[in-house]
């Protein structure tokens, strides 16, 4: 299960760098090799990704009802040890790119004895309610998503 909001973020002033959040294991999550199966992991990173937002006052659904939406436009992903049942990871996630239409975020998945699991890059861009690329609304750019 997920765990409530162990929100641990770091500052540095009041720039917020690099956000966790935590979840363990499920068996269902488990391929044939009883070890997470790969399209688990992207769950994983788009919960910590929300968590972020939430986080730093991110108005997401503020966002939404205005018409706009945050898509994933690419994730860039590397496999690199395999997480097991019931194993308690953190999914740290930090912000690389902010530019006018999109940005991207850094994210590193680890396991309880630090060894990381996952590395990711994932691109996003706000479009509007027809699907079309669109500028982040100034309201909603608050300081944490500024790399």
């Amino acid at each position: 299960m997920f765990f409530p909001t162990n929100i641990k973020p770091r500052f540095i002033g009041d720039y917020l760098m690099t956000h966790t959040s935590y979840v363990e294991v499920r068996s269902y999550e488990l391929d044939s090799y009883n070890h997470v199966n790969n399209a688990v992991y992207l769950n994983y990173l788009e919960h910590a990704r929300m968590e972020f937002l939430r986080a730093i006052g991110f108005d997401y659904v503020g966002l939404f009802d205005e018409g706009y939406m945050l898509y994933v436009s690419r994730i860039d992903i590397k496999y690199k040890y395999s997480a097991k049942l019931y194993e308690r990871l953190s999914i740290e996630c930090t912000p690389l790119k902010l530019g006018k239409l999109s940005g991207s975020f850094s994210q590193v998945i680890k396991n309880e004895q630090g060894i990381v699991c996952v590395e990711a890059e994932v691109t996003w861009a706000c479009v509007d309610k027809n699907g079309k690329p669109s500028k982040v609304p100034e309201k909603y750019l608050v300081e944490g998503m500024k790399p």
